[in-house]
């Protein structure tokens, strides 16, 4: 769907994100990192990168962090630090946009995937009881929307099985479940700081988090060819992924702003809530109780969601859909799974809730930098839309 470049009303769009805004308070902070590191000839694995380790460990509730070049790459290097490998049983959602299932079919394993509540649009218990059968060696387990997955359950059931847990915490920095943040509770946890995220660099970065000193040494040795010590490969499964020095940098001085950044998106997303209780039939994926929302997304629910969005278009509101096609009826990921000579993925219908979401989801624009006058625009759009 293409962007209008402006509303009836003359005025631009209101945008899903606004990097522009966001960036702009920090300029002379980021301008003066950028200079640090090239100052001083640091460009890998440097000071930055172990600053940030440490403060971002403290942030996540682990006691190691290690910074890698991408979320996709930190998913890949969790379950690789588990030692999974070809044909390995690892379970996962099929509604977070296909990071997890391209992570375990990178490496030759194989997903298994649970399908999701209804309501929260977060993995649901009762299907991964279900689905903890012998063999299994993992759940990567998404905290979708900014919202937390019920972890305290999730962990009982996998610790019960044998079980271990990878949290998939691209989209929930800065949440919590009881006041534990997310990225504390698993074996592994895996965080995103692509640009959009709630913490986003000026480009691409990810980390690994983790409380087992033998894990945080397995990583560090495997985001880097599985060296130990430098040339010599001890480790199979090696990647060349780390964190560069001026990504961390910039991470450093975004990073004392995200508790704020939070706090503006919940605001935006209760506005939104607002108008959707007075609308008939307007759903968004039920909040947990005992979870501390982020509001990475403001995601709703609508039977006829592209009409929707094409009347929202037209009032010069852009929105987008995360995500419109579930990982087990991907082409793609049907592909590989037949050239890995894997039993093929679930046929549609397999997964009612999930694909039940994806035909009828919905995201906002939600970001800490709107004006009052665009979340106004946003929500009378919404009203007008509504059918």
């Amino acid at each position: 769907m293409s962007y209008t470049s402006s509303s009836p009303d003359g005025l631009p769009p209101v945008q899903m994100n606004n990097l522009k805004r966001a960036h702009a308070p920090l300029q002379a902070e980021l301008k003066a990192a950028a200079a640090r590191v090239i100052d001083s000839g640091w460009t890998i694995l440097g000071p930055e990168v172990e600053a940030f380790e440490q403060a971002w460990a403290s942030q996540a509730g682990a006691a190691f962090c290690v910074g890698v070049a991408s979320g996709s790459d930190a998913l890949q290097l969790a379950l690789r630090a588990l030692d999974i490998g070809p044909g390995d049983a690892v379970l996962t959602v099929a509604n977070a946009g296909g990071y997890a299932t391209q992570a375990i079919l990178a490496i030759g394993a194989r997903p298994l995937f649970v399908d999701i509540d209804g309501d929260s649009l977060l993995l649901d218990l009762e299907a991964l009881r279900a689905a903890l059968s012998p063999g299994v060696r993992a759940l990567v387990v998404t905290h979708l929307y900014g919202r937390m997955a019920a972890m305290p359950d999730i962990l009982a059931l996998c610790r019960a099985a044998g079980v271990p847990v990878i949290e998939d915490a691209a989209q929930a920095h800065g949440a919590a479940w009881e006041g534990r943040p997310a990225g504390g509770w698993g074996d592994l946890s895996c965080f995103s700081f692509y640009p959009t995220k709630n913490l986003g660099a000026l480009g691409d970065g990810g980390a690994v988090c983790c409380s087992d000193p033998a894990l945080a040494t397995r990583l560090r040795q495997l985001r880097q060819y599985g060296w130990q010590p430098k040339y010599h490969v001890q480790l199979p499964g090696g990647m060349n992924s780390r964190l560069d020095e001026m990504q961390a940098a910039f991470l450093r001085v975004l990073l004392p702003s995200l508790e704020a950044a939070n706090t503006a998106r919940r605001q935006v997303a209760d506005r939104y809530l607002a108008v959707l209780g007075s609308l008939p039939g307007g759903t968004r994926p039920v909040r947990p109780a005992a979870a501390l929302d982020v509001a990475h997304l403001f995601v709703l629910r609508h039977p006829d969601r592209d009409g929707l969005r094409a009347r929202l278009l037209a009032r010069g509101i852009q929105s987008d859909v995360h995500y419109p096609c579930a990982d087990h009826l991907q082409p793609g990921f049907a592909r590989r799974v037949a050239q890995l000579g894997q039993a093929p993925l679930p046929p549609a219908g397999a997964l009612p809730h999930t694909e039940s979401a994806c035909a009828g989801i919905l995201s906002l624009p939600c970001h800490p930098w709107l004006e009052t006058g665009e979340v106004a625009r946003v929500s009378d759009a919404l009203r007008e839309a509504w059918q």
